[in-house]
């Protein structure tokens, strides 16, 4: 039998598996919160771990590998800057609840900014969310063929099916039961994927850690633009953030700063997959041709640590589709977990609809950061006394800005540093500092704005 019936029968006891086993949620709260069967909410370590899950998804390790593959461990620790989202969302969120008095993002925008506010917010959510789905599900299909190919097409439906028929079932709990165990598989995994890799090299460890070179062309263009998006980016990631109100305010703090530095860990140390590649001269995905060179076995890790990485997100990113659209957008009078399951499937089909168009894996991460770049000074400033237009005019330009970089028509006069991701670190660079300066201009004589940030305080 070769290794694509192996990688087959993988796929699918994964997810029959998660099926059989995991929560039934038979309440509003169990559906759409990830309570427990008896009403608890997650402690420390499962919160931490679900957080940790699902961000070190299918297409995170994959562009941290590649990224590796490109630069060394500049382009590992370039990527690695991105979970630096979870100390700002983490500090910001724990603000906004226990001195704010907000029970979610949507709650404080449509206090402080009305329900264009939520509406136009809820867009960028979407669009994120909407991404998550083809950005983790084509990187499963790699492993199991070229683009476009039957059996690349067939793995990503089984795998989105599987997966998203474990979610339905429990929603927020399924979620969060699965994390926790993916969570572990994890860890074993990559400590068994590096245990393979890197006593067998004919490398020195020394030429892993200094491979790349740390110049602005060669890695460092997408680190500053991480460290520049981290201030933006993880709030409209709501597989993040609804994370950040399922437990008390100091236990969610410390899973979100603890999920920072395990996080950046694990990134890191996965770039070692893609350095292995660089110094074997390989090209193309470097988690998939490392596999091939180092045979069926290696291959089959490789597959099930990417299998456990992408459904831990896409099951996320069906719940919190589930609660965008039910609960949040208020769009109904009357909560119900069918309306979730619904919103799930429906979800599902059009977030799988991409695949077919043959996106970029890394666009889904860089352009999305830059268009919500507005959203910064909206949070970071989030007690600060504005009007309604200084959210819109802030998150307007930043949207602009990315659609302008998309498409590419941003001027070359703009772009002030070399190399890759240049252009990428001039559109933010700019764009962050007009962002700050539109939201400024749109709060002045803002004594007719709200001025208690506090739901308290009426």
């Amino acid at each position: 039998m070769d290794a694509i019936f192996w990688q087959w029968l993988l796929l699918t006891t994964f997810g029959v598996v998660f099926l059989k086993f995991g929560p039934s949620a038979k309440t509003v709260k169990h559906f759409f919160e990830g309570t427990s069967a008896k009403g608890k909410q997650p402690n420390l370590v499962v919160l931490t771990s679900s957080l940790i899950i699902s961000w070190i998804f299918a297409k995170s390790i994959t562009n941290a590998a590649n990224l590796s593959l490109s630069f060394g461990m500049v382009g590992a620790v370039a990527y690695a800057t991105y979970y630096g989202s979870f100390v700002v969302a983490g500090i910001i969120i724990y603000q906004l609840r226990t001195q704010g008095g907000f029970q979610s993002l949507h709650h404080f925008l449509q206090h402080k900014y009305g329900r264009g506010a939520v509406y136009l917010f809820s867009i960028l959510v979407g669009f994120r969310l909407f991404n998550e789905v083809w950005s983790n599900t084509m990187v499963i299909g790699s492993y199991f063929g070229a683009a476009g190919s039957t059996n690349y097409i067939a793995a990503v439906l089984v795998f989105t099916t599987l997966t998203l028929l474990y979610t339905l079932k429990g929603g927020m709990s399924s979620s969060i039961f699965t994390d926790a165990i993916q969570m572990i598989f994890f860890g074993i995994l990559l400590f068994i994927i590096l245990g393979i890799i890197l006593p067998q090299s004919e490398f020195e460890f020394s030429s892993y850690v200094q491979s790349g070179t740390w110049s602005m062309s060669t890695g460092l263009n997408l680190f500053f633009v991480a460290l520049i998006q981290i201030f933006s980016y993880p709030f409209h990631d709501a597989v993040l953030t609804d994370r950040g109100f399922l437990s008390d305010p100091k236990t969610t703090l410390k899973s979100f700063l603890w999920a920072s530095v395990i996080g950046f860990i694990c990134i890191v140390l996965f770039g070692f997959v893609g350095v292995h590649a660089k110094l074997l001269g390989l090209e193309g995905q470097a988690a998939v041709e490392v596999g091939k060179v180092l045979g069926v076995g290696m291959m089959l890790l490789m597959n099930f640590i990417m299998i456990t990485s992408a459904a831990s997100t896409l099951d996320s990113a069906f719940t919190s589709g589930a609660k965008l659209f039910v609960k949040d957008l208020v769009l109904f009078r009357k909560v119900t977990v069918r309306k979730g399951r619904l919103a799930m499937l429906i979800f599902a089909v059009l977030g799988t609809l991409p695949i077919f168009l043959n996106p970029t894996i890394l666009s889904a991460t860089t352009i999305s950061g830059i268009m919500v770049q507005g959203l910064a000074p909206v949070f970071l400033l989030w007690k600060m006394k504005s009007r309604p237009i200084a959210f819109h005019l802030s998150v307007g330009v930043g949207m602009v800005i990315g659609i302008i970089l998309a498409f590419g028509f941003w001027p070359t006069e703009f772009v002030f540093f070399e190399g890759q991701y240049g252009d990428l670190l001039s559109a933010n660079l700019i764009g962050t500092i007009l962002c700050f300066l539109c939201y400024t201009l749109g709060s002045i004589n803002s004594n007719e704005a709200t001025a208690n940030y506090s739901v308290g305080s009426h």
